[in-house]
């Protein structure tokens, strides 16, 4: 045996014979550093070449690999995974398989930032055709700058840009802010609901301490838009560019979308300026950013991933509820009768009963003149004009209400259709956590309310937990269970029963203990 480590000495170089005895610590650098986490960061343009595009679209991936795991964290700058929009139903399956054979990559997390300014809200076809392709070259560059790097987690708080759309009303009931639908009038409204203004934050360096990646995780939905109406990556795309900008070294950004069902950028309706996202995605930029400094980066070879597979419960009301609303139409259609005004004659007049309840018809005097004469002639023309008026101002209200029940009766109609097409009463939903180092995330394929995050950071043991949305698929809103009561467009446009929530949030819980 001794002879034969002699023969092998003697073989070697006499130079690298005295590096090795001057540096014993050489023997072991590769192999610590193999025990490392290790990540890589690729993006594509997938924006199409079709007219008003204001900035563009991007796939991007994050690689992160250790001894015994591996993920690629794939971000989109569109409004679904699937479903909706311009990415095909099996683009998941695709890349999960093309990742599998080409790269040994078996665990796979694609998430949507929601953006409604993908070309979505034009028809499509804003998107490149082979979003696929691009993928798998964002994940290729990605394996080219592969580095061992150090980690840590954290988190931001931005409350400036989002509030919840869920507006409370007097009767009990909620209406979504949306464009489809008319406001409330604002005697009606009684309160709004939560938000979670929290950023997740996860921090990625190089070993010299240079920052390699920001992963970041904030609820809200991007549909704004600028100015021009042109395609952007709305506000996460600003946010990330402001992250990128101020970090250098090649930094990327990658931003997940959380738990935005009923959470909405502030201006969205608003009519008294034009709408942009922008100052939204640079407030929330800066944000990210004044959390990020605070976290402090460590080497760390926790890194899990789980991703199962649960049934959740369809709904069996929906018949029900499109009843209800039939009824209600029917209701204020009856309502609409002995009109006496139209708009032509409505807009003078309520101008002038506004402008002075009192006197509307003529001068003061006029009215003392009559009332000194013991005659009630303008009394009465008011009396009767104001009567008028009123009925006319139920029929606009009549009118409001009866475009939300149109616009819910269809979504009701289109989610009944989908789960008896299923002709199941469960649906398989994909679910999955992943931690890396204090990080830890959980994913869903819809939008889920704001509440449901919220209840998984409050339960869970890790102080740094956060919830994707829109992850690896596309099933529509997600409300809480105690909002099915409230109506509002989510809870028409959704195909989960009730229990869906606490199934989800204990399949989660059991997920996150064993990360």
């Amino acid at each position: 045996m001794k002879r034969s480590v002699f023969h092998f000495l003697s073989r070697i170089n006499p130079v690298v014979i005295f590096l090795l005895v001057l540096s014993p610590g050489l023997l072991f650098t590769e192999s610590a550093h193999a025990q490392l986490l290790k990540a890589g960061t690729g993006k594509s343009n997938i924006t199409a070449n079709s007219g008003n595009v204001h900035d563009s679209l991007f796939v991007k991936a994050l690689v992160l690999k250790s001894k015994n795991n591996n993920l690629a964290m794939i971000t989109l700058d569109a409004i679904a995974v699937g479903v909706i929009g311009d990415i095909p139903d099996d683009y998941v399956e695709n890349i999960r398989k093309r990742l599998s054979e080409e790269y040994k990559i078996n665990n796979v997390l694609v998430n949507a930032s929601h953006n409604h300014y993908d070309g979505f809200l034009n028809g499509g076809g804003k998107l490149v055709d082979n979003v696929e392709e691009k993928t798998m070259q964002a994940v290729a560059k990605a394996l080219k700058n592969f580095e061992a790097v150090k980690v840590g987690a954290g988190s931001g708080f931005e409350n400036r840009i989002s509030m919840n759309r869920r507006i409370k009303l007097k009767d009990g009931s909620v209406f979504t802010i949306r464009h489809a639908n008319p406001n409330m009038p604002d005697d009606q409204v009684v309160g709004i609901g939560e938000i979670d203004p929290e950023i997740g934050i996860l921090r990625i360096d190089r070993l010299d301490g240079t920052s390699k990646a920001v992963v970041y995780n904030f609820a809200c939905h991007p549909y704004t838009g600028l100015p021009g109406k042109g395609v952007t990556a709305e506000f996460p795309g600003f946010a990330s560019k402001e992250i990128e900008d101020n970090l250098g070294n090649g930094t990327m950004a990658f931003f997940l979308q959380g738990a935005t069902g009923n959470i909405t950028e502030i201006l969205y309706k608003n009519v008294s300026d034009y709408r942009d996202c922008e100052p939204f995605g640079r407030m929330l930029g800066a944000s990210t950013l004044k959390g990020f400094r605070e976290i402090e980066t460590a080497k760390t070879k926790q890194f899990s991933v789980i991703s199962k597979t649960i049934e959740l419960p369809l709904r069996q009301d929906i018949s029900h509820h499109i009843e209800a609303l039939e009824d209600q139409e029917q209701e204020l259609l009856s309502s609409l009768r002995s009109t006496s005004l139209n708009m032509k004659t409505f807009i003078p007049l309520y101008i002038k009963y506004a402008l002075s309840p009192d006197y509307p018809s003529y001068y003061s005097y006029r009215y003392l003149q009559e009332e000194k004469e013991g005659i009630e002639g303008l009394k009465t023309v008011d009396k009767e004009n104001k009567r008028n008026i009123d009925k006319y101002l139920r029929n606009m209200r009549a009118m409001d209400k009866l475009a939300q029940i149109q616009e819910n009766k269809a979504f009701l109609i289109i989610k009944q259709a989908e789960i008896e097409k299923t002709n199941k009463k469960t649906i398989s939903t994909e679910i999955g956590g992943i931690r890396i180092g204090d990080f830890v995330l959980v994913t869903f394929p819809g939008e889920p309310f704001a509440r449901v995050g919220l209840n998984i950071k409050e339960k869970s043991p890790y102080k740094h937990t956060f919830l994707a949305g829109y992850s690896n698929g596309y099933m529509h809103y997600a409300p809480t269970s105690d909002s099915y009561k409230e109506w509002g467009y989510e809870i028409m446009n959704c195909i989960f029963a009730p229990e869906w929530q606490s199934i989800y949030e204990q399949e989660i819980q059991k997920i996150i203990q064993k990360l």
